[in-house]
């Protein structure tokens, strides 16, 4: 099986999240059949492992395949609204697989939109990791409530994101970043990761490379700007 080519799944570069598409959920986490994404790895070894790695708006799919033989472990689903690009990454993933039967089980997509079903697919404390890379900015003041991170997600994150789980954030858009630190380093449920711990993390040099946005703006010379936070405990007090 081909791996997909691009050219044949390409649609607009912007989608309104606030708008009403037409998806299926679950009316709750338990009730969604999760051996359809990962039949070998759910059926075969484990029926009950659970999602720990989110990457909300995956885009081509990048981080996922670049981060699932390093954590063959871990089931890692990536959230795309779009649907010429979830087909792709969901076509490119069926390839892999068939092209390397005992690799890639353990990554899937789902097209869905993250900013307003997530509680309908994961339980409380359920996820690891957090990934937003590239996240649309949104540039105009009257669409920063579209920025997927703002105060009424951040709790939602946090809800759906164990003790101590981490959340990944880079983008090329200075304004964005800065946005994007405020609200989390007042939100009373994050703290910021310091640049010393993070040299230890193997996961943050692939957030630079591994999308297809990242590539592009390596190539146009452009900054990239990374912040990471870590989910604090509840009833954490620090004094």
């Amino acid at each position: 099986m081909a791996l997909p080519q691009k050219k044949y799944y390409r649609q607009r570069a912007h989608s309104n999240p606030i708008a009403d598409h037409c998806f299926e959920y679950p009316a709750r986490p338990d009730d969604y059949n999760w051996s359809t994404l990962f039949p070998k790895t759910i059926e075969q070894e484990q029926k009950n492992k659970q999602v720990e790695f989110l990457d909300v708006g995956c885009g081509y799919g990048g981080l996922l395949v670049t981060l699932s033989p390093l954590f063959p472990n871990n089931l890692m689903l990536g959230l795309e609204i779009r649907v010429k690009v979830s087909d792709y990454v969901n076509d490119r993933i069926q390839a892999l697989r068939s092209q390397h039967p005992d690799q890639f089980q353990n990554i899937a997509v789902l097209r869905t939109n993250a900013m307003k079903y997530l509680p309908n697919f994961f339980h409380k404390g359920q996820l690891k990791k957090m990934f937003f890379l590239y996240p649309d900015p949104h540039f105009k003041k009257a669409k920063h409530k579209w920025r997927i991170i703002n105060k009424w997600l951040l709790s939602e994150y946090a809800y759906v994101l164990a003790e101590e789980g981490i959340i990944y954030t880079i983008t090329d858009v200075k304004d964005l970043h800065e946005w994007m630190v405020e609200h989390f380093v007042e939100h009373p449920l994050f703290e910021r990761i310091s640049d010393e711990e993070l040299k230890s993390d193997i996961i943050v040099d692939k957030l630079y490379e591994s999308t297809e946005e990242g590539q592009k703006v390596t190539r146009n010379n452009g900054d990239k700007y990374l912040a990471v936070f870590k989910r604090i405990p509840d009833g954490y007090n620090p004094n």
